[in-house]
């Protein structure tokens, strides 16, 4: 159980990251939902949370890009909380393209969001976590982090990124008590990948089915309440990797 424990979660209005957002609501974490553009999404889940499981849960709109919106967002966060316990770097966007014919844009812009957001979060995260003598980081990368994929060098530089971020978080923190660790997801049934099982990628899943973002919020979770688990990535594919 999380009783009295603070989990902030960005990009968490919807998809995995709403899916992360009830999980740790269900093992009564209260909740600080980071998002963008979704401000419905956000506020129906944070009355959703409060309402069904009786925990205080509340919104913010920051962009995790900008280093100082990500600043004063957490100030906000821990005036209106008292603590940071959990983080959970889930924001992510991505704008596929072929390396060759990739503009500059497309790719400062994933890597602004996907791994620059994860800095700039643990960066005024950590003194928190520090103060606090303890604390728990985890990152969502992708198993295209760990093996690429065509047309999307942006992103899996992004989140690749994310994993070299994550060792390296938990090598420096870990004498403070603070586990930093990341999950890579497979192909998650999301937006961005409705279209999978009409395509043949479907075959190289050991499970034959695509994942559900409870799948990787289990996963999450069971980092989050981990004392002695940092520096590992652990991937939740379907056996899409092996």
């Amino acid at each position: 159980m999380l009783s009295g424990r603070v989990a902030l979660v960005t990009g968490g209005a919807k998809g995995i990251g709403k899916a992360i957002c009830i999980a740790l609501a269900k093992r009564n974490a209260n909740i600080a939902i980071i998002y963008q553009n979704s401000e419905s999404d956000a506020s129906s889940l944070a009355s959703h949370l409060n309402n069904e499981y009786s925990v205080k849960a509340a919104c913010y709109k920051c962009d995790v890009s900008s280093f100082d919106q990500v600043k004063e967002t957490i100030k906000s966060v821990k005036a209106d909380f008292n603590a940071i316990d959990i983080l959970v770097n889930n924001a992510g966007v991505t704008s596929d393209g072929l390396i060759a014919s990739m503009s500059e844009d497309s790719f400062d812009s994933v890597i602004s969001t996907n791994l620059k957001g994860a800095f700039n979060l643990i960066r005024h995260v950590s003194p928190i976590m520090i103060r606090q003598r303890g604390g728990n980081i985890i990152n969502i990368s992708s198993v295209v982090g760990l093996y690429g994929n065509v047309g999307q060098a942006n992103y899996a530089a992004s989140k690749a990124g994310l994993i070299g971020l994550t060792k390296s978080v938990a090598k420096e923190l870990g004498k403070r008590n603070i586990k930093c660790n990341a999950v890579a997801p497979g192909f998650i049934a999301t937006d961005m990948t409705k279209n999978l099982e009409e395509s043949a990628l479907l075959n190289a899943i050991a499970l034959q089915r695509v994942g559900r973002a409870e799948d990787v919020a289990e996963a999450v979770t069971f980092l989050a309440t981990s004392s002695y688990i940092t520096g590992s990535v652990i991937s939740v594919d379907g056996g899409l990797s092996i």
